[in-house]
C-alpha cells in the first residue's frame, strides 16, 4: 500500500502520518517504510544544527505500522495506544534516513491487539519495542 492507500486506514494527516508504504507478507508480518524529510517539525529544535528523530517519534512510526497489521478491522474506529513496553533505542536516526519497520501482532485479547516491531536504517536496528492498543469508536 502507497501513502493515499493508507489514508483509507488511518485517522493520521500530514504531518503526523509517518508510513509512506507497507506490504504485509503471507506470514502476517508488515514491511513499512518511512522516509524522514530534512524539515520535520519534530526535529527543528531537536536539536538545531544537530537534528535527531525523537524516540517518541520513532515509537509513533512503529505505531502506525503496527495498526496497519489489522487493517480490516480499523475503519470507523480509533486507534488508542494502550502500552509500550522493552522499548529499546540503539542507533540515532536523523533527517534523510530511510526508516524500514517490520512489526508483527503476536496477540488480540477483545478490542485489544499486542505487537511487536523494530525500526532499522541501513540494516541496523535504531528502535524496538512491544507495542499494545485498542481499537474504540
Amino acid at each position: 500500500m502507497n501513502k493515499e492507500e493508507l489514508k483509507e486506514f488511518l485517522p493520521h494527516r500530514d504531518p503526523m502520518l509517518l508510513v509512506d508504504e507497507i506490504e504485509i507478507d503471507t506470514d502476517g508480518i508488515g514491511h513499512a517504510k518511512y522516509r524522514i524529510k530534512e524539515n520535520e517539525f519534530f526535529c527543528q529544535g531537536h536539536f538545531p544544527d544537530n537534528p535527531i528523530v525523537p524516540g517518541v517519534i520513532q515509537l509513533e512510526i512503529m505505531a502506525q505500522s503496527c495498526a496497519l497489521l489489522v487493517k480490516d478491522d480499523l475503519p470507523g474506529k480509533t486507534t488508542l495506544y494502550s502500552g509500550i513496553s522493552n522499548a529499546k533505542f540503539k542507533g540515532i536516526v536523523r533527517p534523510g534516513d530511510l526508516c524500514e519497520i517490520t512489526t508483527r501482532l503476536t496477540s488480540k485479547r477483545g478490542p485489544l491487539y499486542f505487537c511487536k516491531a523494530e525500526l532499522s536504517v541501513g540494516g541496523k536496528i535504531c528502535c524496538l519495542g512491544e507495542l499494545s492498543f485498542a481499537l474504540v469508536g
